[in-house]
């Protein structure tokens, strides 16, 4: 492990390699699991209000979870997260022609249609989160259904933190991503990686 101002991060994030491989998963994580993604509350509330303007992207059965349940519920963790389908998908999930499963809210927001791009959970996968009593917890999740991303992480080279560069400036902005690059050199140089 090692910390950066009060965040404690794997140093799984800087050894092992991980590219999400969606032609080969087919997006699955957003099927499996036994509860939605994480949710903060202004989350919650973004989903709330962009609903209506993602209602379409959606199927029959997650509009009819979303309309008896909500945008978002408190899982059996109590737990803020996206609301599911029969115990499995994530009622923002949408199916392709293909079968492969893509995040409805983020389809909108390519779109222009909305301003808000997908849960920050999501986008960080598979980098999991958990508060501290001071500070956060940065750590790598591994599931066996991301095995090809870690052959494909693998065969071109990209650690974990290197793959989500996007959405870990977007939740701890460019400084923390810079200070992780040069936490990776430091390591390298300590023959730790």
């Amino acid at each position: 492990m090692i910390q950066i101002d009060d965040k404690i991060i794997s140093l799984e994030l800087f050894q092992e390699k991980f590219i999400c491989n969606i032609a080969k998963c087919k997006g699955i994580c957003c099927v499996e699991g036994d509860s939605g993604a994480p949710l903060t509350e202004d989350e919650a509330k973004e989903l709330e209000e962009i609903y209506p303007k993602i209602k379409h992207l959606l199927s029959e059965d997650s509009i009819k979870v979303i309309e008896e349940e909500g945008t978002s519920v408190i899982d059996f963790e109590d737990e803020l997260v996206t609301p599911i389908v029969n115990g499995q998908e994530c009622v923002y999930t949408y199916f392709d022609s293909k079968g492969t499963v893509h995040c409805a809210i983020e389809m909108a927001w390519k779109q222009g249609e909305v301003n808000f791009r997908k849960p920050i959970s999501c986008h960080l996968y598979p980098i999991r989160t958990k508060k501290l009593t001071q500070g956060e917890a940065l750590n790598y999740d591994v599931w066996p259904i991301c095995a090809d991303a870690c052959i494909l992480g693998e065969e071109k080279g990209v650690s974990v933190y290197q793959f989500l560069k996007e959405p870990l400036i977007r939740k701890y902005g460019e400084a923390f991503y810079h200070e992780m690059e040069e936490s990776e050199k430091i390591l390298r140089e300590r023959g730790m990686l």
